[in-house]
């Protein structure tokens, strides 16, 4: 199915290819058509530079039988097993093939470019083929008195004849970035039955899938909608010291302090870790959903402190899922940013910051286990700023910037006077 929709839609041009390489210094974006383009010279040049000599194959990762969960898992598993096992001499880079403009056209795969003098890679490939659910292509270099031009080809079984030839074009890549067209209910949930529905389809491939709906359900079941008291949640980076203030506030407000993802997903946590985005995604959707109901029922006993909510889960994924500049970030004013309609909204949300001088210090003295996202805020600064620019684009509510530089008490004084103000205590 996935074969003939990707032919069809080759010879309507309507289908991009965004390819990122960082020898090219930025994404490639190009498409396909039955006849040859008659770029200019600077064009042939982009494609010469990204695509060289080397012997050339392409991935997409379909769902086969198996839904989203299984192309998700597969895409996974590629990634691994082709960082693994392919020759030194084969580089890997993320492909997209999308349709733009259009929600949920995205296809995730791979462009490979092999130096190698072996067969391994074409060997390897076949055998991924036949335990994945995958198109792969080939493409081949064509010179004559016009120029220089590449030709995309499917690798089809004997069975379905022969494979149809598509030239490569170079396009315009959209403004908006193509991972921006999937990023809802795969990356960031915005409601508790479409998070829910995801381990739902991994019960049969995860068993922990039901206790955690087991546990969702049980909290939910006594959720109570009354209005009670302010509930201020704690936003940040690691090391901004989320912590220490949190604490601090819990004695100076006589409050309840509660945590997301909260403790009864702890035991769960390093399982859905493992897994691609969208379950894990999922999972600690339901973990804000948890801690919301948690937050009802506190908050008609005293104010509630939370220590990070759907922000830090939020931001975290659209900068993870949005590959490029921050520029790249869908702008602001963007549905991606919309609190969801059927969770709590917190009375106040405050954004804790330091310089990145200060949260390295900070970080060298505190030697606890961190996820693959937290580590990667440590080496890679161009991440640290999406995920700051992320959670500073949220809406409704927004984040109200607390600058976490001065001592702990300078910085507790300075929030409680933020509370008294906007919160009426």
């Amino acid at each position: 199915m996935l074969n003939m929709s990707l032919s069809r839609l080759a010879r309507g041009c309507s289908r991009l290819f965004l390819l990122e390489l960082e020898s090219c210094g930025g994404p490639l974006c190009f498409s396909l058509s039955s006849e040859r383009s008659t770029s200019a010279m600077e064009d042939t040049e982009s494609l010469r530079r990204a695509f060289g000599s080397a012997r050339l194959f392409s991935l997409l990762v379909h769902a086969g039988g198996g839904g989203r969960v299984q192309r998700a898992r597969s895409h996974a598993e590629l990634t691994s097993a082709l960082n693994t096992q392919l020759p030194p001499e084969c580089s890997v880079s993320p492909l997209i093939s999308f349709l733009p403009g259009a929600k949920d056209s995205v296809i995730r795969g791979f462009f490979l470019r092999d130096e190698s003098a072996s067969s391994s890679t074409e060997r390897l490939l076949r055998e991924f083929k036949q335990s994945h659910s995958m198109s792969v292509f080939t493409y081949e270099r064509e010179e004559d008195g016009d120029g220089q031009f590449w030709c995309q080809e499917m690798w089809r079984s004997p069975e379905t004849g022969q494979s149809q030839r598509f030239y490569v074009t170079l396009a315009t890549a959209p403004q908006q970035h193509p991972a921006e067209l999937s990023i809802i209910n795969s990356d960031v949930f915005y409601h508790l039955e479409d998070a829910y529905q995801v381990l739902v389809e991994c019960r049969d491939v995860i068993p922990e899938s039901k206790a955690v709906l087991e546990i969702v359900d049980q909290e939910l079941k006594a959720c109570r909608q009354d209005k009670g008291f302010p509930v201020i949640v704690i936003e940040g980076l690691d090391a901004t010291g989320k912590t220490t203030l949190t604490e601090s506030l819990q004695k100076a407000l006589g409050a309840t302090l509660l945590k997301s993802p909260p403790q009864c997903l702890a035991p769960y946590r390093q399982r859905f870790d493992s897994e691609p985005p969208l379950i894990r995604r999922a999972f600690y959707a339901l973990g804000n959903y948890i801690t919301a109901a948690q937050i009802q029922r506190e908050s008609l006993q005293s104010p509630v402190i939370v220590d990070r909510f759907w922000h830090s889960t939020a931001a975290y994924a659209i900068a993870t899922a949005v590959s490029g500049s921050v520029e790249k970030l869908p702008a602001p004013g963007s549905e991606i940013y919309k609190w969801p309609s059927d969770i709590l909204q917190p009375s106040l949300v405050l954004l804790l910051t330091v310089s990145p001088q200060e949260r390295l210090r900070r970080l060298r003295h505190r030697g606890l286990g961190q996820t693959e996202e937290e580590t990667q805020l440590e080496v890679n600064h161009l991440f640290r700023q999406k995920v700051d620019e992320a959670y500073k684009r949220i809406q409704n509510p927004a984040c109200v910037v607390v600058d976490a530089s001065p001592s702990p008490d300078q910085v507790l004084e300075q929030v409680l006077r933020l509370i008294r103000d906007k919160c009426c205590m």
